[in-house]
């Protein structure tokens, strides 16, 4: 076991359950105000919620997650950083969330998921079972994060997701299929000109039609150096 400090909130990951990039991406895509209750699916360690409480936490977060192990993770950074009364980490099937009445339904403004990236029989066979969960449809694919999305969030709430750029349609599709309405998409380059490597997008339960495309999301300047913008991601008291 491993630890991090993420600016005073201690982390706490393995070999098989650790974060990258793309999560530091889509908690600070979340927006999150201090007042909003969110639910953050395929959580694994939870450093998407860990992330949201290093500064103006949301006022209630469930991090839902399929492997114990990660939930023991979650559950040791919670209890670490005294963020019990807000912070649950829950062991479930999120394609069983509408049956678990320990997560409340229709409840939630914002739900974050960061997915597994790749459908099953894309080369999992060369990770360990549990990474290749973790970034392979095997447990899940996108029509279940999508489902569950739709049962947690109340009308209006937010759904706010990562994906690879190949992966595009099949979350446009899934989210109108569900009744959340595409709202906002940003496209992420490691460099100015570059081919995205990932997607950030929005969507609102019960919204009306419009997508909106933001600029580019650009992680590192010319110089090799990170951007102002993934500066203040990583540490955001670099207003």
């Amino acid at each position: 076991m491993e630890e991090f400090d993420l600016l005073g909130i201690k982390i706490f990951v393995n070999e098989n359950h650790r974060f990258g990039t793309d999560a530091f991406l889509l908690a600070d895509f979340a927006g999150h105000k201090p007042s909003d209750k969110v639910a953050d699916l395929c959580t694994g360690c939870g450093i998407i919620p860990l992330i949201m409480c290093r500064e103006k936490p949301p006022k209630e977060i469930y991090g839902i997650e399929i492997m114990g192990e990660a939930v023991e993770l979650f559950n040791q950074s919670v209890i670490y950083n005294n963020l019990s009364d807000r912070v649950h980490p829950v062991l479930c099937d999120l394609k069983n969330v509408r049956d678990i009445k320990q997560i409340p339904k229709e409840y939630f403004d914002i739900v974050t998921v960061n997915p597994p990236y790749w459908k099953k029989g894309s080369g999992e066979e060369r990770l360990s079972p549990v990474q290749a969960a973790a970034r392979h449809e095997i447990l899940c694919d996108i029509n279940d994060v999508i489902n569950a999305a739709s049962a947690l969030l109340k009308y209006g709430g937010s759904l706010k997701l990562c994906q690879i750029p190949s992966r595009l349609c099949d979350v446009v599709c899934a989210m109108r299929e569900r009744g959340i309405e595409p709202k906002t998409l940003r496209m992420v380059c490691n460099k100015q000109g570059d081919k995205p490597w990932l997607f950030l997008i929005s969507g609102k339960k019960g919204g009306k039609p419009g997508l909106e495309i933001e600029r580019d999301f650009i992680v590192y300047g010319d110089d090799g150096q990170y951007t102002p913008e993934m500066q203040r991601i990583y540490s955001p008291e670099r207003k």
